[in-house]
């Protein structure tokens, strides 16, 4: 059987991954401002955070690539449903954090009216599929590694958890438990030779 380096490094990858992401938004926690969103969105450190999540969704999507090459051969047919579904989720959900890592700021410069617009229904339908494919995907991926039983139970728990709460992952700081989730099961893997059958 083939061993791709990223399947090889996944534990190390993932726990990177959800370390970053779970850091980065408690940051943006830390420094938002619901009730003074253009001024939130002027704020210099706040742009270079809000910039650094959508950094943090790319690298989330590299780790559940590589965790689902690692666990693929456990997980069957709801494993490649909830990875397609997280994947396709943490990339549309990306996506939202790249307008507003970098083109909100901009609007908030040359069009500050646009955040006292009402919001269309393109938009809304769109930020909806975003947010319920992320939350669906790692639910479905944590409740594929639940039924194979190839971690510790808590951590495919963990996920499906996380995914739920990850439907806000938007708003700071509902994206912490996922990152969480993602780094225990990296850390998990590397600290086993292979998965196994958990008790």
């Amino acid at each position: 059987m083939s061993d791709p380096l990223l399947a090889r490094n996944a534990g190390p990858v993932a726990l990177a991954a959800g370390a970053l992401f779970a850091f980065v938004d408690l940051a943006r926690w830390a420094l938002q401002r619901p009730d003074d969103v253009l001024g939130m969105m002027t704020d210099p450190l706040f742009r270079v955070v809000n910039g650094g999540y959508f950094a943090a969704f790319v690298g989330l999507a590299v780790g559940l690539v590589a965790l689902h090459e690692r666990l693929a051969p456990y997980t069957g047919r709801l494993g490649l449903a909830g990875f397609l579904a997280a994947l396709a989720g943490t990339m549309t959900q990306g996506g939202n954090m790249w307008f507003d890592g970098f083109a909100a700021p901009w609007l908030a410069d040359v069009a500050p009216q646009v955040f006292d617009a009402e919001k269309t229904i393109t938009l809304q339908v769109g930020a909806l599929a975003a947010y319920l494919l992320f939350a669906l995907g790692w639910m479905v991926f944590g409740l594929a590694l639940l039924r194979a039983r190839v971690v510790p139970v808590p951590i495919p728990v963990a996920l499906i958890v996380a995914g739920a709460l990850g439907y806000q992952s938007g708003v700071a700081p509902y994206g912490v438990p996922i990152g969480l989730a993602v780094a225990a099961l990296g850390a998990w893997l590397m600290h086993a030779h292979r998965p196994a059958h958990a008790s």
